[in-house]
């Protein structure tokens, strides 16, 4: 029993690690030393580490068999050990066993695979749809739901970051959405490959230019979560973050108001200013 002890004591430290440091990275971004995914904070996200974990321990178990296997045949048929090698080349069994176990093993990983990409898949009764469009290099974003105004986003250089602002991951304006809603995202660019990725709710999707691409989250914690392209869009490809604030029902709609307001009369003043110059130009 001690033995054991002694055996399991490093992986019962890992574990312990690994656990402090999730609790460290349960604020919507990667730390440095992180061990393991980010917190997942949308039913995709939680059935995403629930997969990678269940892979884990069956790579775990195929690493430590195939180890011990190859240790015991170093052992066994070593030339000390077994000078007077057989003459048997074939073994019905063995070659039955090691054609249908991997094929058990398959089996067993892709039940849980296609129900996870069928959940992914399916837009869950949407109570509001939300559009990012990549550029190169800042997200715009539509909001046909309330108002249907429209904003972009683009990351803070290092000299206007303000304290507590993550470098390379701020952006002017934030993406606000309430807390237990479920958003249907749609996903474009207007120039290159683009890709919309929010390790903390699962979602990874390509922005590409013609095409429209269609996802869903319900994200369960209020809370500031960060992400950034995925795709190698040009020079600008990693300055191109994407922030989200999760709130409250309530504080969304308030916002949603103030924001149809501020970005209309945005638009309505960048109009004017368009028009104006084309005005001069056509003189």
């Amino acid at each position: 029993m001690t033995a054991w002890r002694i055996l399991l004591a490093p992986m019962a430290l890992l574990g312990t690690l690994m656990t402090s440091l999730a609790a460290r990275a349960d604020h919507g971004m990667a730390h440095p030393w992180q061990m393991g995914l980010q917190t997942p904070v949308t039913p995709v996200a939680e059935q995403i580490q629930d997969f990678h974990n269940l892979l884990l321990v069956i790579i775990t178990v195929i690493a430590v068999f195939v180890t011990l296997l190859l240790l015991y045949v170093m052992v066994k048929f070593s030339a000390k050990n077994n000078p007077t090698p057989r003459t048997t080349t074939h073994n019905t069994m063995l070659e039955v066993l090691w054609t249908a176990i991997p094929i058990v093993i398959l089996v067993v990983i892709c039940i849980p695979s296609f129900k996870l990409l069928y959940f992914a898949d399916s837009i869950k009764d949407a109570e509001m749809t939300i559009k990012a469009v990549g550029h190169q290099w800042y997200w715009s974003y539509e909001y046909p739901d309330h108002g249907e105004f429209t904003f972009d986003a683009a990351m803070v250089d290092k000299e206007d970051l303000q304290s507590g602002q993550p470098r390379l991951l701020t952006t002017d304006e934030a993406v606000v959405i309430p807390v237990n809603t479920n958003i249907r995202l749609l996903i474009a660019a207007d120039d290159v490959l683009h890709a919309w990725a929010m390790p903390a709710f699962g979602i990874k999707l390509d922005a590409v230019p013609g095409r429209l691409g269609e996802t869903w989250m319900r994200v369960t914690k209020e809370g500031t979560y960060y992400g950034q392209c995925s795709e190698l869009c040009g020079t600008g490809h990693g300055f191109m973050p994407i922030m989200v604030k999760v709130v409250s029902k309530a504080a969304f709609a308030e916002w949603a108001k103030g924001a149809k307001e501020e970005f209309a009369s945005r638009d309505e003043k960048n109009g004017v200013k368009l028009a104006d110059a084309g005005g001069k130009t056509a003189e």
